[in-house]
This record gives C-alpha cells, sequence and structure tokens, in this order.
C-alpha cells in the first residue's frame, strides 16, 4: 500500500507494509548507537537494482513507499552520511537521484526518487570478513503486463532440441569472491571466462550456451541452481578461481557434489569458502534455501552424480592440456550451488587467483581463452558420446554423422576444434585433398 504522506513510528515496530506502508526494524533501544553510512554502492541486475549502505555500526532503519511522484524512503536512527550521492551509477536503473537530510535532529533520511514504481526489499546484514554492518536495498522492476515466457531451446525440428548449458560466473556484484595481487577480483575473471565459453559453445550446432549472471550483480546460490533447473539445463557450470592462505598453492581443479564428506581437506576448506558467498553476497533470511537439508535423498541425484563425474573427468582432462592441475581427480564436497537433483553439475576452479602467477595468467584474455576452450571441448567431448535423447546430437549420432555449412571465416582447422575432431578426419571423410573449403559448401564431421 502507498500513502501520499510520512507517518511516524515508535522505536521497535514493526509494520506490516501491507497494511501501512511502513516498515521498520528494530534495535533494542537501549543498543542504538550512532552509525556512519562510509559508502554507498548500487549494482543492476536484470530484474532488480541493488543498492548498499556500508555502515560504521549497526543501525534501526526503516522504510516507506510514497507515490506522485514516486519516491522510497529510508529512514537511519542517529546517524549521518560520509559518503557521496553524486556519482552513482544511476544509468539503466528506475533511480533518477538520491537524496540525503536530517530530520528530527540525529535522524538520517535517504530518499530515492524514482521515474517507475518498484517492489521493495530491505534487510540488514552482519559483519562478515572484511565487509562490515550493511543495509542491502533491492528496487525490483515493476512488471506492468504479461510477459511471454522465452524460449529456452532452438529446435530446428521437432526431436531435435540443443543442448542448455548453464553457465555460472561465481559472486558478483556486493561479493567480489576472492582477491589477487593488484586489485584482480574473482568475479571479474571468471565472468569473463564465462562469456568466452558462452561465445565458443554457440557457434557449436546443437548447443545452447545461457549465462546465469551477465554482469556484475549477486544471484544467490539457490537462484543459481533455480535458473538452471527453469531453463532445463542438461548440465550446470559454475565457474571460480581459487585462493588459498599459502600464495604457492597452485593449480585448476574439478568438483562435483559430495553425497557424503569431502574428497580432501581443501576440498572441504573450498566447499566451506564457496557456501558462505550468501553472507557477502547478501541474502535476506526469508530467501535462505529449505531444500538442501533432503536434497540427497532424491533418488534421481544419484544418476546425476554419476553423469557429473564422468562429465567432470573429461574436463579435467582437457583443462590438464593447458594448465597445471591442483588434483589429477575430479574433487567432491558439499558445494550448495551443486545441490540440484536432475540436472549434472560441475565447479570449475580455474587456478589460484591468490597465486601472483597464475593470477597474472588468469587476468590475460590468452588464457582466459584457452581456459573456456578446455572446458567447451570437455563439455562436447562428452555429450558427443552421450547426447540427451531428443536431441540434435543425439539425432546426428543416429544418422552417422554431422552437418556443417560452411560460412564466411570458417576454416578447416577452426571446425575441426569445434567439433573436437582432427583436420585430417574432416578431410578423409569428406573426400578432400586439399585444405580449401567454399562459403555455403556442406561437410559431414565424423565422429570424434
Amino acid at each position: 500500500m502507498r500513502t501520499s504522506n510520512v507517518r511516524e513510528a515508535p522505536a521497535n515496530l514493526w509494520r506490516s507494509p501491507c497494511a501501512t506502508g511502513l516498515l521498520v526494524f528494530g534495535l533494542a533501544a537501549s543498543s542504538v548507537q550512532a552509525a556512519d553510512v562510509e559508502a554507498v554502492r548500487l549494482w543492476r541486475a536484470p530484474d532488480h537494482t541493488r543498492v548498499v549502505l556500508d555502515l560504521s555500526d549497526a543501525a534501526e532503519f526503516s522504510s516507506l513507499s510514497l507515490e506522485n511522484p514516486d519516491r522510497f524512503v529510508v529512514d537511519l536512527i542517529n546517524s549521518r552520511i560520509d559518503a557521496s550521492l553524486s556519482d552513482l551509477p544511476l544509468e539503466g536503473t528506475p533511480i533518477k537521484q538520491v537524496r540525503s537530510g536530517i530530520r528530527k535532529g540525529s535522524d538520517l533520511r535517504l530518499v530515492f526518487d524514482l521515474d517507475s514504481a518498484v517492489r521493495t526489499s530491505l534487510f540488514r546484514l552482519t559483519p562478515s570478513e572484511s565487509i562490515g554492518h550493511r543495509i542491502v536495498i533491492d528496487l525490483f522492476d515493476e512488471v506492468t503486463a504479461a510477459e511471454p515466457s522465452p524460449v529456452l531451446s532452438v529446435e530446428s525440428m521437432k526431436g531435435r532440441r540443443d543442448i542448455v548449458i548453464a553457465i555460472d560466473p561465481g559472486h558478483g556484484g556486493e561479493d567480489p569472491g576472492a582477491s589477487g595481487p593488484g586489485g584482480l577480483r574473482e568475479k571479474t575473471v571468471v565472468l569473463q571466462i564465462a562469456r568466452r565459453l558462452e561465445s565458443q559453445l554457440a557457434k557449436v550446432p546443437g548447443f545452447q550456451p545461457v549465462l546465469v549472471r551477465t554482469g556484475d550483480y549477486y544471484v544467490s546460490l539457490k537462484n543459481r541452481r533455480d535458473k538452471a533447473r527453469a531453463l532445463e539445463a542438461d548440465l550446470f557450470v559454475s565457474i571460480h578461481a581459487d585462493a588459498f592462505r599459502e600464495k604457492s598453492a597452485h593449480g585448476a581443479s574439478v568438483y562435483i557434489l559430495s553425497k557424503r564428506g569431502a574428497t580432501s581437506t581443501t576440498a572441504q576448506y573450498l566447499a566451506d569458502s564457496e557456501n558462505a558467498a550468501d553472507l557477502v553476497g547478501g541474502v535476506g533470511l526469508g530467501d535462505m534455501d529449505p531444500m538442501l537439508a533432503g536434497v540427497l535423498t532424491d533418488l534421481s541425484m544419484r544418476g546425476t552424480l554419476d553423469t557429473s563425474l564422468s562429465l567432470g573427468s573429461l574436463v579435467l582432462e582437457q583443462i590438464g592440456g593447458v594448465a597445471r592441475l591442483h588434483k589429477k581427480r575430479v574433487e567432491q564436497a558439499g558445494f550448495a550451488v551443486l545441490k540440484s537433483p536432475d540436472v549434472p553439475s560441475l565447479l570449475i576452479e580455474t587456478g589460484f587467483i591468490s597465486n601472483p602467477d597464475e593470477a597474472e595468467r588468469l587476468a590475460t584474455p590468452a588464457y582466459q581463452d584457452k581456459m573456456a576452450r578446455a572446458i567447451r571441448r570437455g563439455i562436447q567431448s562428452w555429450f558427443a558420446r552421450q547426447p540427451p535423447p531428443g536431441t540434435l546430437l543425439a539425432w546426428q549420432r543416429e544418422q552417422g554423422g554431422r552437418e556443417v555449412t560452411i560460412a564466411s571465416g570458417d576454416t578447416l582447422s577452426e571446425i575441426a576444434d569445434r567439433f573436437g575432431v582432427s583436420v585430417a578426419s574432416i578431410k578423409s571423410n569428406n573426400g578432400l585433398t586439399r585444405d580449401v573449403i567454399y562459403i555455403g559448401q556442406t561437410l559431414v564431421i565424423p565422429e570424434g
């Protein structure tokens, strides 16, 4: 419900926003201390805008939505602001400007002037690692008309659907992940690798890659899994860059979910670290995942884990051709982001960002491209051997081959790499005596 004026409310009151439009988060009156807003940060996600207030201490706060014009008001009791509001990246958000003022002599009021109505969510985050007290404000875009559901798979014809690969760049937004020398951030590196993997897979007929996170914003661990399941993905791949207190730690790794304990102390350490992402990235108590407790009892999980292990082994083998490996086998631990009962899932650590040498490589486009290519080859190799029923790859396997029509810029070496076969096998299969191909020419690709 919206109202046209601000009504005062006593401390420690929590009223339903449906009843009054006013929501108050209270601390005990005796515990309220002066709190400064030390920084204001903003991220834009596909369906909402997140604003984070960094505080010097815990603060009592309330909020109110107003209309004519649309505004959202946040009051912080006994607080001041030391941060600038004029340089926030507001383009592409529903926020026109953010204003601040002092009321009742000691309370801070923040006013978000909006160009459209929004649905709001506020919650407090307690200190985590090097990050202090925070208030998280999510402004969800208001959908004014029903939107058609997106087409999740592109089908050339009935019974020839694409294999859907959900690619999840870890961390993002409020959660930077691990940090390397020179301020290198895991969230940035893994998004770049994920985009390269998406681009490469999109060029392979029969595959449809989808990024779970497309920009610098946070997605909860539960929502990452949920998106993969909503896509009816054939594979979920979460991409990360490792970190350890010993800078000498090195090597890439592939992990899957464990039904029991972790296969090594390193795997357990990493799982604990990655599972804490929601505490840093910002998830309210109402969004915590109730599914985790019983998911491993689902009978479908057994087949999913077997597929994950087999597929992960092929990916690890390919990564070993371009990078040092931390472990020469697929490791297992209780990663929350991998706990989908019906979607095979991998977590790939592309290297140790805490290792200066590996961090330097991870930051380069050439190495990112090599890593993406290795992951793509492993994925492609497994699905070429065991294509899901009803997919284009399954149909091609039944027909005894795969066809590709030559487009501008194609070369035999690039096509061979794309399909995981040799140039010689393509030439032999198509009766070619030279490496010359023509636009519009159709080649039959042999099995890898």
